[in-house]
C-alpha cells in the first residue's frame, strides 16, 4: 500500500475507533438489561464463592470471641471437620492427632511397645501372653506376671484403663521403660528396664488342621502383613495334608483393598475378576486375579457374618461370584465405600470416601444410607439384635436384586453378602444361669485363676493337640466353679446346670488352654459349640 492510499484510509479509520468507543462508553454506562444480570451473576459468585470460603472461619471467629464459655479455635475446627464429614456418609470420618496411631497401627503389622498382650484383671494389669521375640521375652516376664508399677507408679487397684495403660508402655523404639512386676511364688516386687523395640502383631488369630485333610484359618482384619502370614500358614498347613479349607472372616472389619485382592488371587485362576471400583471423580478400575495362586483347584469355604465388612466383602464376594467356593454364615454388614486417606498438616487426617465397591457380578456392596448416618446404625443394631441373627425369612431378599452366577446360582444384591448356606444366630446349651455367668465373666475368671494355680502341674501339654485330646474338666473342677461362682453373685441353678454344663465344660477347657498355651488350642476347643464352624466342617466332609 503506497502513501497516497494511507493518507486516505487513515481519517477513516480513526473516525471508526472513535464511534466504537463512544458506543462502548454508552453500554457501559447504561447496559441492557441482560448484559445487566449477567454482570451482576459473575459479581454474586466471585462473592458466594468468597463468602462460602470465609462463613466457617467468620463463625469460628464469632464463637471463639463471644461464646459464654471459653472454647479453642482448635477445638471449634474439629467440630466443624467432623460435622462436615459425617453428613457426607457413615464411614467418612476425621482422625485427631492424638489418635491417629492408635487408628492406624493395628493395620500397619507393628507397633513400637514391650511386646505384651495383657487384661485387666481384677483391677490388675495381668500379663496374658508374650509376645515372641519381643524385649518382654528378652527381659524374662513370664505369663501371669502382674505389672504394679509403671515407672515408679502405681497402676494397680486404681481402675486404671486399657488406652491409659497402652499409653504408658507403648513408646518409640530404643526408648526405656521401667516396670515393676508381681510374681506368683516371690515375696517382693520384680523390677525390669525394657528396651522398647518394634513388635510384630498378628491378624491371623489361628491357623490349624481340623482333620486330616480339613485347615481351619481365622484371619482378623486385612493389614499390611496379612497375606504373608496368610500365606505362610497355607504352606504350612498343606505341608500337613491340607486339601481342603475353611477360611474365618467373621467379625472382621476389614483394612487394605489391595490385601484382599492378593489373598482372593491365591483362590482364583487366571484373569477372574476380584472387585471393581467406581466413584463420580474415579474412573472404574477393575483388579483381576494373576496366574499365581496356592490354593486355585481345592475345596474353599468361606464363614462370615453381620460384622464382616469392606475387605471381607470383597473377599466373599469374589469367591461367591467366581463359583469358586461356598459362603456360610449370616449376611455380611454392607460397608462398600472405598476410602481415601489425608494426612494434615497437625499430624491429624481425614478418610473420605471417593468409590464404591462393585463385585464381578456388579452387585454393589455397600448398603443405602439416604436416611442419614444415625438411621444406617439404627437399622444395622436392629437386625444385629432382633432380626436377621435368628431367621433367614426376616432378610430383606429383593427379586429385583438377583443375580446369576456362571454355575446358575442365584445370589443377591442390596447391600452385604448373603451367604449360600445360612446358620442362624444360636447359643449353644443357653439357660438363664450361662447368661449370667457370661455376663460377669466368671467363666474366663475361674479359669484364669485355675491356670495361674496349677501352671507347673499343666506345663506338661506341650501342644494344642495334647491339650485338646487329654485335658479334662473334671467334676470337681466343675463344683469348684460352682463354688466360685456362687461366692461371685451366680447361685447354683440345678435346671440351668443340667442344660449348660456341657457348654460350661468346653469354656472352662478353651480359656484354660489359652492361657497355658495359645489362641491355637482355645480355637480348637471352643470350636466345638461353634455351629457355623461344625456346618462348614460338615460340607466339607462330604463327597465333592
Amino acid at each position: 500500500m503506497n502513501n497516497n492510499k494511507i493518507r486516505v484510509y487513515l481519517p477513516i479509520l480513526f473516525s471508526l475507533v472513535l464511534i466504537i468507543g463512544i458506543i462502548l462508553g454508552i453500554m457501559l454506562a447504561n447496559p441492557p438489561q441482560t448484559d445487566k444480570i449477567f454482570l451482576n451473576n459473575i459479581f454474586s459468585l466471585k462473592l458466594n464463592s468468597h463468602r462460602a470460603n470465609n462463613k466457617i472461619k467468620d463463625v469460628i471467629n464469632y464463637v471463639e470471641q463471644s461464646y459464654v464459655d471459653s472454647v479453642s479455635k482448635e477445638q471449634l475446627s474439629e467440630y466443624a471437620i467432623n460435622g462436615m464429614l459425617q453428613n457426607l456418609d457413615p464411614h467418612s470420618c476425621y482422625i485427631p492427632a492424638l489418635e491417629f496411631n492408635e487408628v492406624n497401627d493395628p493395620l500397619l503389622g507393628n507397633f513400637q511397645g514391650i511386646g505384651i498382650k495383657f487384661r485387666i484383671q481384677k483391677d490388675t494389669v495381668t500379663v496374658l501372653n508374650i509376645i515372641h521375640g519381643g524385649p518382654s521375652e528378652k527381659n524374662g516376664i513370664k505369663q501371669s506376671d502382674r505389672i504394679v508399677k509403671i515407672e515408679g507408679q502405681n497402676v494397680a487397684g486404681i481402675k486404671i484403663t486399657n488406652k491409659e495403660v497402652i499409653k504408658k508402655l507403648k513408646g518409640e523404639k530404643g526408648t526405656k521403660v521401667n516396670i515393676s512386676i508381681f510374681r506368683r511364688g516371690m515375696s517382693k516386687l520384680m523390677d525390669f528396664t525394657i528396651t522398647r523395640d518394634v513388635i510384630n502383631t498378628n491378624s491371623i488369630d489361628v491357623a490349624y488342621m481340623v482333620t486330616s485333610n480339613i485347615g481351619y484359618i481365622k484371619i482378623s482384619k486385612f493389614s499390611a502383613t496379612t497375606y504373608d502370614e496368610f500365606l505362610s500358614d497355607l504352606l504350612k498347613l498343606k505341608s500337613k495334608g491340607l486339601k481342603k479349607l475353611i477360611i474365618d472372616i467373621r467379625e472382621n472389619g476389614g483394612g487394605y483393598l489391595n490385601i484382599a485382592t492378593q489373598l482372593a488371587d491365591e483362590f482364583l485362576t487366571d484373569k477372574k475378576l476380584i472387585v471393581y471400583t467406581q466413584g463420580r471423580s474415579s474412573p472404574i478400575k477393575y483388579f483381576y486375579a494373576s496366574d499365581k495362586g496356592n490354593f486355585e483347584k481345592n475345596e474353599l469355604v468361606v464363614l462370615i457374618d453381620e460384622l464382616s465388612a469392606s475387605a471381607s466383602e470383597i473377599l466373599a464376594g469374589s469367591i461367591q461370584d467366581n463359583d469358586r467356593g461356598l459362603i456360610i454364615g449370616r449376611r455380611s454388614f454392607g460397608k462398600g465405600l472405598v476410602q481415601e486417606q489425608i494426612e494434615l498438616s497437625d499430624g491429624s487426617a481425614i478418610r473420605f470416601t471417593t468409590a464404591r465397591y462393585y463385585t464381578p457380578l456388579g452387585r454393589c456392596i455397600q448398603r443405602p444410607y439416604k436416611n442419614g448416618s444415625e438411621e444406617y446404625y439404627n437399622e444395622f443394631y436392629k437386625k444385629l439384635f432382633y432380626d436377621e441373627l435368628g431367621n433367614i425369612d426376616s432378610t430383606n431378599l429383593n427379586d429385583s436384586l438377583k443375580y446369576t452366577t456362571p454355575k446358575g446360582r442365584i445370589v443377591y444384591g442390596g447391600g452385604g453378602i448373603m451367604p449360600d448356606i445360612y446358620v442362624p444366630f444360636e447359643i449353644t446349651g443357653d439357660s438363664k444361669y450361662l447368661e449370667k455367668l457370661v455376663s460377669k465373666g466368671l467363666i474366663y475368671q475361674f479359669a484364669f485363676d485355675y491356670a495361674d494355680k496349677n501352671r507347673d502341674k499343666l506345663s506338661h501339654f506341650k501342644t494344642y493337640k495334647d491339650y485338646k485330646e487329654n485335658f479334662v474338666i473334671t467334676d470337681s473342677i466343675i463344683n469348684d466353679f460352682i463354688n466360685f461362682a456362687g461366692k461371685n453373685g451366680v447361685e447354683k441353678d440345678e435346671k440351668g446346670l443340667y442344660i449348660s454344663k456341657n457348654v460350661i465344660k468346653i469354656r472352662l477347657k478353651a480359656y484354660i488352654g489359652r492361657n497355658i498355651l495359645n489362641d491355637k488350642c482355645f480355637y480348637s476347643v471352643i470350636n466345638k459349640l461353634d455351629k457355623t464352624f461344625l456346618k462348614a466342617v460338615e460340607v466339607l466332609s462330604q463327597k465333592k
